[in-house]
């Protein structure tokens, strides 16, 4: 758990809200738990992580507490309907993952019911909360950089492969903030001087088309940008990188472990751990508006020395990773 703040906090909250112990309830609590993750996905870093972080309160899935699941595998238009669905079952917790998406149609069908986000990256800006540390309303959750990392990706992908001129970038259309996303990116591409191919996938079937269009680009490196839709089609985003031979940097560790060339940002592992501390919290009686959003303290950049070698490159001696993945 170590790399994000407010844990000291959050050990606090742990000891002040005694009353509402798992043991006293005749019933199990209720958990709603929304994200843009497909059923597949159940059994995932992430999923194992969140309930670890809820069983570090004493709350254990199928014991005394029941988790209600609603997957909008990849969909966001599905997710206001479920949304809904999910407020109408009145849990003690609605759990919005997967990014400010699902958050954010949450937040707007209730303001009494508490809700913890995840790695959602502005949620002030966002207004999920008033602010971090005293986030005022029935949120709260894990505030996460993802899209404003996309810059800093961009400049490490070109120094491991400096010869570049061309560097796909794969956005989700749907992608709410799309518009500053690709500008910043462009911002930065100017100043390394690089040109950019931009290419939308807003479904699983787009993103096989996508690489096409890459390969027909001219593509020589590419930048998976921040969306819940690439990682939760992990499998599909690493198979098509290491079919065109296209050195890739991702946003999150778990496309390293996996295969992938390298990454840049927080653990997304974590992120859940802490939601589902926050989770536990709520449901002894803590209230949201007292929790603080956990944000991420350190950037990890992680390569695969395998995928370095097969892809034939040289890392310059200055790209120090955080992290090596044999």
């Amino acid at each position: 758990m170590r790399g994000w703040t407010a844990l000291s906090l959050i050990a606090f909250t742990m000891a002040a809200w005694p009353m509402r112990l798992p043991a006293q309830q005749r019933a199990p609590a209720l958990i709603g738990f929304l994200t843009t993750a497909s059923p597949s996905s159940s059994g995932s870093e992430q999923m194992v992580a969140f309930r670890t972080g809820l069983r570090s309160t004493g709350y254990n899935e199928g014991q005394n507490v029941r988790i209600e699941y609603r997957w909008a595998s990849d969909d966001y238009s599905r997710l206001t309907a479920m949304a809904a669905e999910m407020v109408r079952l009145r849990p003690a917790v609605i759990v919005a993952a997967g990014g400010h998406v699902s958050a954010l149609v949450t937040h707007d069908l209730t303001k009494e019911i508490p809700i913890v986000f995840t790695t959602v990256t502005d949620p002030v800006k966002d207004g999920l909360v008033a602010s971090l540390n005293r986030p005022g309303g029935n949120a709260t959750g894990t505030a996460g950089l993802t899209s404003e990392l996309d810059p800093k990706r961009l400049e490490l992908l070109h120094e491991m492969k400096p010869s570049a001129a061309v560097i796909g970038v794969l956005v989700n259309p749907n992608r709410p903030g799309l518009y500053d996303q690709s500008r910043e990116l462009q911002a930065a591409a100017d100043r390394i001087g690089v040109k950019l191919s931009f290419q939308n996938a807003a479904a699983a079937q787009e993103i096989d088309t996508a690489f096409e269009a890459f390969a027909a680009a001219g593509a020589q490196a590419l930048l998976v940008t921040a969306d819940p839709l690439f990682n939760n089609r992990r499998t599909q985003v690493l198979t098509l990188a290491a079919k065109y031979s296209l050195p890739a940097i991702y946003q999150w560790r778990e496309f390293v472990s996996a295969g992938g060339l390298m990454s840049y940002g927080p653990s997304i592992s974590e992120a859940y751990n802490h939601a589902g501390v926050l989770a536990g919290l709520i449901l002894k009686g803590a209230k949201p508006a007292d929790l603080p959003v956990v944000q991420p303290a350190k950037f990890q950049l992680v390569i695969n020395s395998n995928t370095v070698r097969q892809l034939g490159l040289t890392p310059p001696a200055d790209l120090l990773p955080d992290e090596v993945i044999e």
